[in-house]
């Protein structure tokens, strides 16, 4: 059962759609006993990371989340600030991360953005997946994903990054830890290609 977080960020309804456009199924969890059952976890997020962090401590949901995550080893996928939050902190915020993958969230350099338009990284880019994931099953360094952000991650550990993309530096848009995955950019509003990656997460 594909179980997405509900901590009062992000866009749930549109990741339950486009799952029932799959025939996969799919559960939104409120309360911890919500997760027990989960075969996949997505952790989703938008806005700021100490609001992100403080909105799933509140939400009493931490606990079970990282027993099933780093005790029973479920696949999770951290979507935009749900995969800053895996990092160890953030320079947006004061508040811990979850510590799940090491390495610190950071601001883009905007005076390196050679863009009129240059924070928030907003709209199309592409990835180049680096190392072999079965998240990224099917896609190439033309595959392109809908962003929308201003601080990315910076991996501790060069082998946990699974793709790139390029906006003034060369940073990490997707990551990978064992079980644990977390990408920058948006499935849910990224048409065709965001729909297949989600249907990877699914059947891997």
């Amino acid at each position: 059962m594909i179980t997405i977080i509900d901590y009062g960020l992000g866009n749930i309804r549109a990741f339950v759609n486009l799952y029932e456009r799959l025939n996969i199924k799919i559960k939104i969890a409120h309360l911890p006993d919500d997760l027990k059952e989960a075969s996949k976890i997505i952790l989703p997020g938008v806005g700021a990371f100490d609001h992100a962090m403080m909105q799933l401590n509140h939400s009493g949901m931490r606990d079970e989340l990282e027993k099933q995550v780093l005790l029973n080893k479920i696949p999770v996928v951290g979507i935009c600030v749900g995969m800053q939050m895996l990092a160890k902190s953030s320079e947006e915020g004061k508040l811990q991360g979850l510590g799940w993958i090491e390495g610190n969230v950071k601001i883009f350099d905007a005076s390196q953005i050679p863009y009129k338009t240059r924070l928030p990284h907003m709209g199309w880019n592409t990835i180049n997946p680096i190392n072999e994931s079965p998240l990224l099953y099917g896609f190439n360094k033309e595959s392109r994903f809908y962003f929308l952000h201003s601080y990315y991650f910076v991996c501790d550990n060069a082998e946990n990054v699974i793709a790139t993309t390029e906006y003034g530096i060369v940073y990490a848009s997707a990551v990978k830890k064992d079980n644990i995955f977390g990408i920058q950019f948006h499935p849910e509003k990224s048409h065709f290609n965001g729909i297949q990656l989600l249907h990877n997460f699914a059947k891997f």
